[in-house]
């Protein structure tokens, strides 16, 4: 279940001003489209991430503001300086990868210092950056072991450093911890956190990791099939997404397709192809009153409750069968079969009933009119 990071709490500084904009960038390989006019303006000092299923053109858009691909169209601006023909060693960008990419017969500093010994920097100069940027990543210590001598953690660790060492302007991390374990993974998200926090630097982040995406984010684009969906911070994402495609794919949803049968000023009474009928408030009432409309209903899985006995209200309230339920130990995933076929996915917390009921047993399923959202098809 999604829950706000601490970034999520502060508002967005509309006014800051741009380390990175790309307007109407088109990618074209082989005939193919894999990023299709997009429009993106990232502010001084954010994290952000770009979110999306693989295949989507994310990575291809990340390339694209490192300079190791170049637009077929549109342009591409670091700090308001147009970037289409600058090569990627002269951006003021570094890119961490998945893969770390670190020289196995070199040493932690010799890694992290062989950017600086291209630019041919004095080795005095070379000598206090390197220590500044092991320091940064906590790997001070590490200095002269080698690559294979360090756990995964450690080596993502010199990898930032080695990007870190050149002071760019804007990181990017392509995936960047993809290749840890689940329990590592975590710790590393909390450390890449609080660095970025420390450095005030500009992060952009390649992702597909939704949970990733949403507690390490202060706005996410959301792309699918070359197009963004959807930009906003993880609250927005989340709890008012725009398609649906991004309800779908950030964090689980149940989605009912339907057509808008009447509308007031302020609900939206929708029913769906199987014959349920839905009321979700929405404050877009009043623009969908005029016509019908095919629709969407999203509705979480944590946003349902189930009783036993018919509840007191028939709003958004359904008849249905327990059709599986399975105990995840800080929460319980339950499957319901509607009378009218339709499944729904709930999930509750593991104190939220006294004893699990088993499989088919007979329950009502209904939500409040607030936590649903409407969608255009």
């Amino acid at each position: 279940m999604f829950q706000p990071s601490v970034k999520d709490q502060r508002a967005p500084d509309a006014t800051a001003e741009l380390d990175v904009e790309l307007r109407k960038v088109f990618k074209v390989f082989n005939g193919e489209t894999a990023v299709r006019g997009i429009d993106l303006k990232i502010r001084r000092g954010e994290f952000f991430s770009i979110l999306g299923p693989s295949g989507c053109g994310k990575t291809t858009t990340l390339r694209l503001v490192a300079g190791f691909e170049s637009p077929s169209a549109g342009e591409v601006l670091i700090q308001g300086q147009p970037m289409n023909h600058i090569p990627p060693h002269r951006r003021p960008v570094n890119t961490v990868f998945q893969s770390y990419a670190l020289f196995n017969h070199l040493t932690v500093a010799e890694n992290v210092a062989f950017g600086l010994r291209l630019k041919k920097l004095k080795g005095t100069d070379v000598e206090e950056r390197v220590k500044q940027a092991l320091k940064q990543v906590q790997m001070e210590t590490y200095s002269n072991r080698f690559p294979a001598q360090l756990s995964g953690g450690q080596q993502q660790r010199v990898a930032l450093a080695r990007a870190l060492v050149n002071r760019p302007t804007v990181l990017l991390l392509d995936e960047p911890l993809g290749a840890l374990d689940f329990k590592l993974r975590k710790e590393m998200q909390v450390e890449l956190s609080n660095l970025h926090q420390d450095l005030g630097l500009t992060f952009i982040m390649v992702t597909h990791d939704q949970e990733e995406a949403l507690s390490l984010s202060d706005r996410i684009a959301v792309m699918e099939a070359g197009k963004i969906e959807q930009v906003g911070n993880p609250t927005e994402i989340y709890e008012r997404p725009r398609t649906p495609f991004v309800a779908n794919f950030i964090g689980d949803t149940n989605l009912f397709k339907g057509r808008l049968h009447a509308a007031d000023s302020s609900t939206l009474q929708i029913i769906t192809s199987s014959g349920l009928e839905m009321v979700v408030q929405s404050p877009d009432a009043k623009e969908w009153a005029s016509n019908s409309k095919e629709m969407v209903v999203s509705v979480r899985p944590e946003k349902i409750r189930l009783s036993l006995s018919p509840p007191n209200s028939t709003v958004n309230c359904f008849e249905g069968r327990l059709k599986h339920v399975m105990y995840l130990g800080t929460h319980v995933h339950l499957v319901v079969e509607l009378l009218t076929g339709d499944r729904l996915t709930v999930m509750l917390p593991n104190n939220a009933m006294n004893k699990l009921p088993e499989p088919h047993t007979s329950v009502y399923a209904r939500w409040a009119t607030t936590d649903c959202i409407a969608l255009e098809e």
